[in-house]
């Protein structure tokens, strides 16, 4: 039996201590974490135009809002949570954030019109911040090196599976209940969490680490994460790659639909090229502790731009056809299922002491510039694939550049010295 598959083999002490739940226990809290933000994202994509409709929008390309609103908010508040869970421990933001999230998702079944609607997907995002921020800082307090990557594969692999089957789902509701109801899911989704987090969650801080709520602390955390090559280096590298992520899931409803005329084939379209991504984000986790993240991840880069160029190509010389688009499409969502985890990873590797304000600027930089990248692309999309390839061409280019930067021109670094860097 493979032992990095196995989740039950060797369970870190340490976890058990500080969470107060087992290995495999916490294993899938965090993934459900993570998968609500996943979950808030991803199960509006097919009814867009149906909010759109709703809500009495004339712009097609503003129906993007609702997605890249939400992402904003996420991104942006970060920064505040972050010194917030340094400061006064994991546990005591969980739960608050989780109500928070329960309500905002309750009051938006409600929304009269399409501004107020996307105040509250603001709300939505800013308190899916906090949960995600508090989490990362979790792991980040029981884990380093190798097997923070490895426990963040496994989690993130549930992070990448909830668009293979929340499309389907918001559609399923939506059909069946109208699209106001998709929130009443999420809501109940929000409170059983915010149950588990009350009932189960131990305070994994050590009581040390926590630092005073005053600007002078607050800013000699943020020096120390803007000082170190590594965590800024691969933060921005990550940025770039959301950059191209959130373009395709802004874009995506646009170009299956408008484009190739999928309609109600879209969510299955969409879920199926999210499993390529989930697949290999669960194969990194088992192979990282043998190879290293930067073996993984370098090589994984080059590819990504290699497709990313080869979609740009096809795209340039007229509409491709589908089965040539969706190829591409899948074939970089699985590379980037093999980069981010790892190189996220990478980032928060030396911040163990100051892990809340690390994940915290780590998030706010690669989510907010992430949704700022894809955005535009987003918005420039023209009825034909060419913004969409070139956004995934240019921004996986100035991913290297960065990389090429943070390693000092060298990759594939070896990894027993360079993944245990701190």
């Amino acid at each position: 039996m493979n032992r990095d598959l196995d989740l039950s083999v060797q369970e870190p002490p340490l976890l058990v201590g500080k969470t107060g739940m087992g290995f495999r226990e916490f294993i899938v809290f965090a993934a459900s974490i993570f998968a609500l933000t996943a979950l808030s994202i991803d199960i509006m994509l097919p009814v867009l135009p149906e909010i759109g409709q709703s809500l009495g929008l004339r712009q097609n390309n503003n129906q993007q809002l609702v997605i890249l609103v939400f992402a904003l908010g996420f991104g942006i508040s970060q920064i505040v949570f972050g010194p917030l869970a340094d400061r006064y421990g994991r546990r005591a933001l969980m739960v608050p954030a989780l109500v928070f999230y329960v309500l905002s998702s309750g009051v938006a079944i409600f929304a009269p019109g399409f501004g107020g609607f996307l105040l509250l997907r603001l709300a939505q995002g800013i308190a899916c911040a906090a949960i995600r921020t508090v989490l990362t800082a979790v792991v980040r307090d029981c884990f380093k090196g190798r097997e923070m990557a490895r426990v963040m594969s496994f989690v993130f692999t549930v992070f990448l599976v909830v668009p293979v089957f929340a499309p389907a789902i918001g559609q399923l509701i939506s059909a069946l209940a109208g699209w106001r109801n998709i929130f009443l899911f999420l809501a109940l989704a929000g409170l059983v969490l915010g149950i588990w987090s009350a009932s189960r969650l131990g305070e994994t801080q050590n009581p040390r680490d926590r630092i005073r709520m005053s600007i002078g602390s607050v800013a000699h955390a943020f020096a120390i994460v803007f000082s170190n090559r590594q965590t800024i280096g691969y933060t921005f590298a990550v940025t770039f790659f959301f950059g191209g992520l959130f373009a395709f899931i802004v874009s995506v409803q646009q170009v299956f639909d408008t484009i190739y005329g999928l309609g109600d084939w879209f969510a299955i379209a969409f879920g199926v090229s999210s499993i390529g991504t989930a697949a290999a984000s669960l194969i990194n986790g088992a192979l990282v502790r043998r190879i290293g993240m930067r073996l993984i991840s370098h090589t994984s880069l080059l590819i990504y731009i290699g497709f990313g160029l080869a979609f740009w190509l096809a795209g340039s010389a007229g509409e491709p056809p589908f089965v040539v688009t969706y190829a591409l499409l899948c074939g970089l969502m699985v590379m980037f299922g093999f980069i981010v985890a790892n190189f996220n990873a990478m980032a928060m590797e030396p911040m163990g002491h100051v892990a809340g304000t690390a994940s915290a600027v780590i998030g706010m930089i690669t989510t907010t510039g992430g949704t700022v990248l894809g955005g535009l692309v987003g918005l420039a999309f023209d009825g034909t694939v060419v913004p969409l390839a070139t956004g995934f061409a240019v921004y996986g280019s100035c991913a290297l550049v960065v990389v090429l930067w943070t390693e000092r021109g060298r990759l594939f670094a070896s990894p027993d010295t360079k993944d245990s860097m701190a």
